[in-house]
């Protein structure tokens, strides 16, 4: 506290000898000579406070701009429409795009190149529409018949093979193990495991189980297109089974004679005649248990 009182009379020159000796043999006096010292040299300005008050009146004020609720809320409105429009967009050119068409029905759509597809009872089709006419590659489960626009490589992939055209019709097929192709124009390459094969115009090829049984064809284009079921040499079961799709209906067979082999037409529009003529051709007898479910027994 001493201290603190003689630094404030020695700045202010006011000590006595006494105390001037006394505060100079102090081992601070050195640190607090040079700090006058250098202090003595500074100039401080006279404050003029009316020019400082007039500054500042003459400054320009700025009145914070205010934003409406209702402008900010149409701005948000507006980025949500722009990231919607952008999803959207992704969305259809972006993702695989899927046609189906279910048990009992048929659907026809066109390809971003208009090329045409009708689809079958139960079967599905998968593709992409980005860059479509450079790379014109779709994945079909179940059967569905095209005609194909003109333009770069065609490809229709299934789970037991490929077919590969430029412009053409043709009906493709894929169920359970036997795959079908036929060419109604042009030129259609089937690629089967190892096995490549060309058809034109009427020609047809039909492989199951890694057995191959080539077709010859005189219609202009599938029968099922046209609400008739058309079947070469078919098993019972895969006719029962597509049967079941056409009419959307459960098919129950109780026989053991699943051997023979089917080849003719069945209508897809009229169950009471393609059940007289699976029962007849069997020798089965039809029992309607349900209005969905039909049972074959043998007579």
């Amino acid at each position: 506290m001493k201290k603190n009182r003689l630094l404030a009379k020695w700045l202010n020159n006011d000590l006595s000898p006494d105390e001037l000796a006394e505060f100079e043999a102090s081992p601070d006096f050195e640190k607090y000579q040079k700090i006058k010292n250098y202090t003595d040299h500074l100039e401080v300005d006279d404050l003029d406070e009316n020019a400082m008050l007039s500054s500042i009146l003459s400054q320009k004020k700025v009145v914070p701009k205010v934003v409406p609720l209702y402008k900010k809320w149409v701005f948000k409105a507006a980025a949500l429409f722009v990231l919607f429009l952008g999803i959207t967009f992704a969305l259809k050119f972006f993702v695989a795009q899927t046609e189906t068409a279910n048990y009992g029905e048929k659907t026809t759509f066109s390809l971003p190149d208009n090329s045409q597809v009708v689809l079958n009872s139960g079967s599905e089709i998968n593709y992409k529409k980005w860059d479509w006419d450079n790379n014109r590659h779709l994945e079909l489960k179940g059967e569905a018949y095209f005609r194909v626009a003109k333009g770069h490589r065609f490809e229709v992939q299934t789970s037991l093979g490929k077919v590969s055209v430029l412009g053409t019709q043709f009906n493709v097929r894929a169920r359970k193990n036997r795959f079908d192709v036929v060419c109604y124009e042009g030129r259609v390459k089937v690629n089967y495991a190892n096995t490549q094969i060309l058809l034109t115009h009427g020609q047809g090829v039909s492989f199951e189980n890694g057995k191959q049984i080539k077709m010859t064809i005189r219609s202009l284009k599938p029968e099922w297109t046209e609400n008739q079921i058309s079947f070469y040499k078919e098993n019972i079961q895969n006719l029962l089974d597509e049967v079941e799709r056409q009419y959307n209906i459960k098919i129950e067979l109780k026989t053991k004679d699943t051997i023979s082999l089917f080849t003719g037409k069945l209508p897809a529009k009229n169950l009471d005649i393609a059940l007289q003529i699976i029962s007849t051709t069997y020798h089965l007898e039809a029992k309607k248990v349900s209005k969905n479910k039909i049972i074959f027994d043998e007579k």
